[in-house]
């Protein structure tokens, strides 16, 4: 890690309630990288069912709500993703962040955007009822997957080459790149880390938090880093947390109880100076 920290930090595609999303770790990374500016760029849900939200992905959230504290002098910006349709709202009262369709910034005399990127794929665009049902089915998979959950992580390698296409997604990024003046230009959605340019333009994946490669992104005096996460380059005791305190076999089926557990598991009624903000 850069001792004078970085000027932003992205993230996307954790897919919180999906079981195999790696809360635990995005929040060791965030606890243990200094950055002025963090870009959470969508598909931070998996759907809008809070109920299948972990004590680990309470925790997550309960850790962005602290660095939106003011006090902290953190510009957090939460970039909707399609898994987080209409949850703008909800969003900006619970962790205090504002959410956004694309973000736009200047850093070190270049335009950035940060846009999730399932505008470029047709397939999203076109069929998202089709797009539901498989989020849908993928979520039943992970249940009755065996260990190391080897049937979701295929299904989510083959709906990534296969119908979310990233090579198309990293062309209509650049393009729209072209078309609104940006030098780098940063999505999500097809949870493949990778560096494109193209005439002068820098096309940037975060890359996703669901399969065997964790990766984010920093943005700093050296340039745009793609980070792949190391759990040996961590403090094994600096987030000392369970993936799953829920107790076996319970299904907290009442949204009212999951936001009661995060207020009082995440401290998300800790450090509560924030204005009221819209999308």
């Amino acid at each position: 890690m850069d001792l004078q920290g970085h000027n932003t930090l992205i993230l996307s595609d954790l897919h919180l309630g999906a079981e195999i999303s790696h809360a635990r770790e995005a929040t060791r990374v965030l606890k243990q990288n200094r950055f002025q500016r963090l870009i959470l760029l969508g598909d931070i849900f998996a759907d809008l069912n809070f109920a299948r939200l972990t004590k680990a992905h309470w925790k997550f959230l309960g850790y962005i709500r602290k660095l939106s504290n003011p006090k902290r002098k953190i510009e957090v910006v939460w970039v909707e993703g399609n898994h987080d349709h209409g949850l703008a709202n909800i969003m900006s009262h619970l962790v205090g962040v504002r959410v956004y369709q694309q973000y736009a910034w200047e850093y070190g005399g270049l335009r950035h955007i940060a846009i999730h990127g399932h505008q470029f794929d047709g397939f999203q665009v076109n069929r998202v009822r089709l797009s539901h049902w498989g989020t849908s089915l993928y979520l039943r998979l992970q249940k009755m997957d065996l260990k190391g959950k080897p049937i979701a992580r295929l299904i989510d390698r083959v709906n990534t080459r296969w119908l979310r296409m990233s090579p198309k997604v990293a062309a209509g990024a650049l393009t729209y790149a072209a078309q609104h003046g940006a030098n780098r230009i940063f999505c999500g959605h097809t949870h493949e880390a990778v560096h494109v340019q193209q005439d002068g333009i820098d096309y940037y994946n975060s890359g996703g938090w669901v399969d065997s490669r964790l990766t984010y992104l920093t943005i700093d005096e050296q340039g745009v880093q793609i980070h792949d996460f190391n759990d040996h380059e961590f403090n094994e005791h600096a987030y000392d947390e369970r993936a799953d305190d829920r107790h076996p076999g319970e299904e907290r089926g009442e949204t009212d109880s999951a936001l009661a557990d995060v207020a009082d598991e995440s401290g998300l009624l800790e450090d509560v100076e924030y204005e009221n903000i819209s999308s």
